[in-house]
């Protein structure tokens, strides 16, 4: 695929994802704090099946959906991206300021939605502030997806079960939130398209407005397009 059709595909994936994210939060916002859809049910079948292992593992799993966790992994996925050093930087910088931007607009859209988490009686594991999208579900997602692109980018032919398994890690992170009882499962639904959303508006933007010799590898031993036009000028 071109440029122009990765950009349009991804503009599309994330308009689409986020009118979704949008209607659920109208929904939300009406209901003012009532559960949605199967949300007690869920809830209700997590506090009813929770062994001392299970319960142990979801902490463990929901851990790694924030703080330095999710970082860690879209700087070193992007420092696996690319044939340079400077392509490896600009990967990296770039997958961490898309993630960090993320976090802040999903912070300030939690804040204005402002729903309540399910009971504190029903809590087996930490959480803190307002419950909609959930924090966990939409980093998890955002982070795996960005992995998941950077595989793509280095080996566009393979690794198929590498991109499942970090897929199936950024879904599992949101279902924990749910099992430990400190989400409704539709926080974690609205986390899931906020982080496509989000996800296809980067990946949009990127393809429209970086140039081209930052994202495409020349071949072995040929030399970037800008030090191929700065050896000619220094040539003649």
């Amino acid at each position: 695929m071109n440029r122009k059709d990765v950009a349009e595909l991804a503009g599309s994936v994330g308009v689409g994802a986020w009118t979704a994210f949008g209607v659920l939060s109208m929904v939300v916002i009406g209901r003012d704090g009532v559960p949605l859809f199967t949300d007690e049910d869920l809830l209700s079948w997590s506090v009813a099946h929770r062994p001392d292992v299970a319960v142990a593992v979801a902490r463990g799993v929901s851990a790694t959906g924030t703080g330095f966790v999710p970082y860690a992994l879209v700087v070193l996925a992007g420092l696996l991206t690319g044939r340079t050093v400077r392509r490896r930087l600009l990967a990296a910088a770039l997958a961490a300021a898309c993630l960090a931007a993320g976090q802040g607009l999903r912070y300030g859209v939690m804040t204005w939605v402002a729903r309540p988490r399910p009971p504190l009686a029903d809590w087996a594991g930490h959480a803190s502030g307002w419950s909609f999208p959930s924090g966990h579900t939409t980093t998890a997602a955002v982070t795996a997806g960005l992995v998941i692109l950077a595989i793509g980018v280095r080996n566009p032919h393979g690794r198929t079960t590498l991109c499942l398994a970090v897929g199936c890690w950024g879904a599992l992170v949101g279902l924990t939130r749910v099992y430990l009882g400190v989400h409704w499962f539709t926080d974690v639904l609205g986390g899931w398209l906020f982080a496509v959303g989000w996800l296809g508006v980067c990946l949009c933007a990127a393809a429209w407005w970086l140039p081209s010799w930052l994202l495409t590898d020349p071949p072995d031993g040929a030399a970037p397009p800008r030090e191929e036009h700065a050896s000619r000028g220094s040539a003649s």
